[in-house]
């Protein structure tokens, strides 16, 4: 599929084919979710870390006798119903129910993204930027110009540090690397656009199967 080719000058001359097994596919909402979930499980670690009873240290011999004191049946002073014993249901650190996706469902669902978003109307490439934006103004004309409010741009390292100063104060805006590009932020904000040298980077990566 063919693209037009935004500009900072505002021209819109050229285009730019992107391949149709990224920005074509029938989207599968369950799967998008699915990774969505994978990824904010690890946003943000799980540091509590609480003991079970069986991990506590101490005495194993048993408080009183099975039978005669009149109480109730206690085998170990580990249990939670004891001070110093374990917690029951508590927090159980970094490394519990930490879900597992394999690289090629994750690169599906990140095409299927793209898809959407295109299919939306709100998928842009944008040329790649050779010259530093000093001003916030000129960049947030190009914005309004083109009517893109609330925008994920992800950029080549090169383009990103030419739009950098200019874009990074605008209200709405997130500038990204494209090896940091994921679904959160795709679905998180309206428009998307992407320098012509990501697009290229995605692309290879998303069709390449050894990765």
């Amino acid at each position: 599929m063919k693209f037009p080719l935004l500009n900072i000058d505002g021209s819109k001359s050229e285009t730019i084919e992107v391949s149709d097994k990224i920005v074509k596919l029938k989207v599968n909402h369950k799967l998008i979710k699915f990774v969505i979930d994978w990824q904010l499980n690890h946003a943000k670690p799980r540091v509590a870390k609480t003991k079970q009873r069986n991990q506590i240290r101490g005495s194993t011999v048993k408080i009183v006798a099975q039978k005669g004191s009149g109480g109730a049946r206690h085998a170990s002073r580990k249990a939670p119903i004891f001070v110093g014993g374990g917690v029951a249901h508590g927090p159980k650190g970094s490394v519990y129910k930490i879900k597992k996706i394999n690289k090629k469902v994750r690169k599906l669902a990140f095409a299927q993204t793209l898809s959407k978003k295109n299919s939306d109307k709100k998928l842009h490439i944008l040329a790649d930027v050779k010259k530093e934006v000093k001003k916030t103004k000129e960049f947030n004309k190009f914005l309004i110009s083109n009517n893109l409010l609330n925008v994920l741009i992800i950029s080549d390292q090169n383009s990103l540090k030419n739009i950098n100063k200019s874009a990074r104060n605008i209200k709405d805006l997130k500038l990204i690397d494209e090896i940091g590009a994921n679904i959160y932020d795709l679905l998180k904000y309206k428009n998307v656009i992407i320098t012509s040298t990501s697009v290229k980077k995605i692309q290879e990566r998303i069709l390449n199967e050894k990765n």
